[in-house]
């Protein structure tokens, strides 16, 4: 447990006592109705890459065997309790011939807090194009730990940063430490429980605007990769307006092949931030 200081209080950062199997488990109740096992206090709203891990967790346990996820488009409805199982159910849209899609909706105590709506595909043979550099030079061997906030069985580097001046890394890598099993779909998972932490607004930070809780998240799998390796995760600001920020990312493995992006929407409001020049995580 790490102490995290605002400008006005002293919030404590709770990380539970379990691994990420653990905490993305869920337990299957009926055909296509799924529940969250690992449940913990935690004076925070629960963590979105969580809800929305267990999300596509709960949809790739329903599709046909061999179709891996390539997208997920997800809606933050209202703030969760990790204190309390959330509920998922999984309508199955559609299967073709190669893509399934399914709906997610997350409930607790009756209520919304999350859908989802995710596609899976049978990977086929074709051209292997990439445009760009890594956006850093690998491996994080040397580098300067990063005691990612929230996160567990996920260990961190810090490589030079473009928004140096900024209260948040906006590029940082991370691998998990927690054996991961040879299955496609943890694998994705755990990408996607990293894939909502820090922001890419950080740079738009000042002394009375900050970057709020996520509206919608959207992540693209672009090729397989293994969490328990290397990867490095690159946000890059997109602009602010009307009380919301829009920015993008990627997610690099270590011998620099993009292997997702990522799109996420947050509220952009006057108010108190959690800013780590003083001391936050």
């Amino acid at each position: 447990m790490t102490d995290t200081a605002t400008s006005n209080e002293t919030l404590r950062v709770v990380v539970p006592a379990v691994d990420v199997l653990e905490l993305l488990d869920l337990e299957p109740l009926e055909r296509d109705l799924f529940r969250s096992t690992a449940v913990f206090d935690d004076p925070f709203p629960l963590y979105g890459g969580q809800v929305a891990a267990q999300a596509l967790r709960a949809a790739g346990l329903t599709v046909p065997e061999g179709r891996l996820p390539h997208s997920l488009h997800g809606y933050y409805l209202r703030g969760g309790d990790a204190s309390h199982p959330t509920v998922f159910r999984v309508h199955r849209d559609r299967d073709g011939r190669s893509f399934s899609a399914r709906r997610v909706v997350a409930i607790q105590r009756g209520e919304v807090i999350f859908n989802m709506s995710a596609s899976f595909h049978v990977p086929g043979d074709g051209p292997d194009h990439r445009v760009g550099t890594p956006p850093a030079d690998g491996p994080p061997d040397g580098l300067a730990s990063y005691a990612i906030p929230r996160l567990v069985s996920m260990e961190g580097r810090l490589p030079e940063q473009p928004f140096p001046d900024a209260d948040w890394p906006t590029r940082f890598w991370s691998r998990c430490t927690a054996p991961l099993p040879d299955d496609q779909l943890w694998h994705a998972a755990v990408l996607t429980y990293l894939s909502d932490i820090s922001t890419g607004l950080a740079p738009f930070d000042d002394d009375e605007h900050h970057s709020g809780a996520s509206l919608d998240h959207a992540v693209w799998f672009h090729r397989p990769v293994r969490m328990d390796d290397w990867v490095v995760m690159d946000l890059a600001p997109g602009t602010v307006a009307g009380g919301r920020g829009w920015y993008t990312g990627t997610l690099h493995d270590q011998h620099g092949t993009p292997v997702a992006s990522l799109a996420q929407e947050n509220l952009f409001r006057r108010g108190p931030g959690f800013r780590r020049r003083t001391g936050s995580a």
